[in-house]
């Protein structure tokens, strides 16, 4: 077996990926934006990125830095989480498809769905413990709440 393409970059190499990150990126920052029903231009106001710089990321042509991203999200009105996991910058966020549909709700701000994440991730942490038994008696028998019960008369 020869040793001569071990050395040699794969096709797909780096150049290419980062290439296929910024297509990827601009893609869905275009859909968000079409999604959004925000022009190009309003867009980049609101982003305070120039018109052309926008429109080249959502080309692929240019691959944003994080700063970018952030600037775009909240133009978008949108998670610049999902937009770093989107370049590449963030690894995909755990908490399967309860959070992505936390993440993906437009009708809460950034701030909400921060607090139901962190409340979802410390029940999911709460009970792996109990599951372990590692939690410290925090699984205390629930209290039931006594129906209000008419008085009998005699």
């Amino acid at each position: 077996m020869s040793d001569t393409n071990r050395d040699q970059p794969p096709s797909g190499g780096p150049m290419e990926k980062v290439a296929d990150i910024a297509s990827d990126i601009g893609e869905y920052i275009r859909q968000q934006r079409s999604t959004a029903k925000i022009s190009l231009r309003q867009l980049s106001k609101l982003a305070g990125v120039s018109n052309p710089y926008l429109s080249q990321i959502e080309r692929g042509v240019r691959k944003p830095s994080a700063e970018i991203l952030q600037q775009i999200a909240k133009g978008l009105r949108i998670s610049a989480e999902a937009l770093y996991v989107q370049a590449g910058i963030l690894d995909l966020p755990t908490g399967g498809p309860v959070g992505d549909s936390i993440r993906a709700d437009t009708e809460l701000t950034e701030r909400q769905k921060q607090v139901l994440l962190d409340v979802y991730e410390s029940f999911r942490r709460e009970n792996a413990a109990a599951k372990t038994g590692q939690a410290a008696n925090t699984d205390a028998a629930p209290v039931k709440a006594e129906a209000a019960k008419p008085k009998e008369t005699a």
